[in-house]
């Protein structure tokens, strides 16, 4: 089990939907090295609307700006732990913006062994 509380780092990655690492999606490569790498854990949002550096405003309202959409990695682990990582993301990130934040976890649990059992729906066995 994994646990992870109070002071953490937290980077969260800017790019677009369609920015591509060996011919698929950015977001994947960075999710994998980040799991590759023993991360705690990183999550994948997509934005429904932004601009970046070209001043485009993409949005889903329009048909024609919908195909490159902000997308946000969020990764938090301990400092050490991201910092050790960011050559990773100096390599992948050739447009976008990576943004550094203090944060504080209250609290991370990855799952127990008995949890991953089929029909226990995360009870803890007795």
């Amino acid at each position: 089990m994994t646990r992870l509380t109070g002071s953490a780092l937290r980077v969260t990655v800017f790019i677009g939907e369609n920015d591509t690492w060996h011919h698929k999606p950015l977001y994947t490569e960075i999710v994998h090295r980040a799991h590759t790498a023993g991360l705690a854990g990183a999550s994948v949002f997509r934005g429904i609307e932004g601009f970046g550096a070209s001043s485009l405003i993409h949005t889903t309202r329009l048909l024609s700006l919908s195909e490159d959409l902000p997308v946000a990695i969020v990764i938090v682990d301990a400092e050490e732990c991201v910092r050790a990582f960011l050559p990773q993301l100096d390599e992948l990130v050739t447009e976008g913006l990576v943004i550094l934040d203090d944060c504080e976890v209250i609290r991370y649990a990855g799952r127990t062994d008995a949890s991953r059992e089929p029909g226990t729906k995360g009870k803890k066995s007795l």
